[in-house]
């Protein structure tokens, strides 16, 4: 059953086609039934280009879910569907390696770090128009210690809080990112990764906070145990996310983080 969502514009099936719309667009996506079949795919000789290529989305896919992992609580902010774009940087990424063929390329994510400096996990209200006041941040990889020392400020005035909530907290995650590799031995699982630090995150936050009153200067700090910092680590990427979360008073009385009030943001890659 088609629904109509206004002029031209609907959703569900109609016909021999099916009409959607993909959180954070307003654009209706229209798409055919049919092709070919899932057996032709598989081994049609025409298709041999389209299976290499799959087989690397398979690298992509890992790639945008241990994304999330590593961004921790900060990757609840976002406002829109992330991982089709991490999907995509990922395919970016894998296209750089120049010295394997098509279907058989890494995904080496310690080559292209600064393609993930700035990142914003929102498109409506990104991090730096909600919050007013410029932390300074630092991130040690060799220590695995990361920080951000936010200076003194009133809320009132420094935070943009478009929902008018009665209290936020700031936040940051020290991730980590490992580059993702083509295993030719294993036919079923060709993609492993290099490090099984994959994904692995840290995270601190204050406590939840006025919107409306006068704060001190204070530092929020990461540290990983030592054990993880006597690791031989190589080839990984480490990932400092900031967020601002707002909440409200919930049920009990119990302060309720509010969904898509707030903002995220990868703000340091070392």
């Amino acid at each position: 059953m088609a629904i109509s969502k206004g002029v031209l514009k609907m959703s569900g099936a109609f016909g021999t086609a099916s009409c959607y719309f993909l959180p954070g667009s307003d654009k209706m996506i229209v798409r055919a039934k049919g092709g070919p079949s899932a057996r032709r795919m598989k081994v049609g000789p025409e298709f041999e280009k389209v299976r290499k290529h799959q087989k690397e989305w398979k690298a992509c896919v890992i790639f945008s879910r241990y994304m999330q992992y590593a961004t921790g609580s900060i990757y609840n902010l976002a406002d829109y569907n992330v991982s089709p774009v991490w999907n995509g940087l990922g395919k970016n990424i894998i296209k750089t390696d120049t010295e394997h063929s098509v279907g058989e390329r890494n995904l080496l994510v310690s080559t292209c770090k600064s393609e993930l400096q700035g990142f914003n996990l929102n498109k409506n209200y990104k991090l730096n128009a909600l919050l007013g006041v410029l932390p300074v941040l630092e991130l040690d990889p060799d220590k695995l210690y990361a920080s951000a020392t936010f200076p003194a400020f009133n809320s009132a005035q420094d935070i943009l809080n478009v929902r008018k909530l009665p209290y936020f907290k700031l936040k940051i995650c020290l991730g980590i990112i490992s580059d993702i590799l083509y295993t030719p031995d294993d036919i079923r699982d060709c993609y492993k990764q290099e490090s099984n630090m994959n994904g692995f995150r840290m995270e601190t936050s204050t406590e939840w906070l006025s919107t409306n009153d006068k704060f001190d200067a204070q530092k929020l700090e990461v540290q990983y145990e030592q054990e993880y910092v006597d690791m031989k680590r190589t080839n990984l990427t480490y990932l400092l996310s900031m967020g601002i979360e707002f909440g409200n008073v919930g049920f009990g009385g119990k302060i309720e983080s509010v969904k898509y009030a707030g903002a995220g943001k990868i703000v340091k890659v070392g």
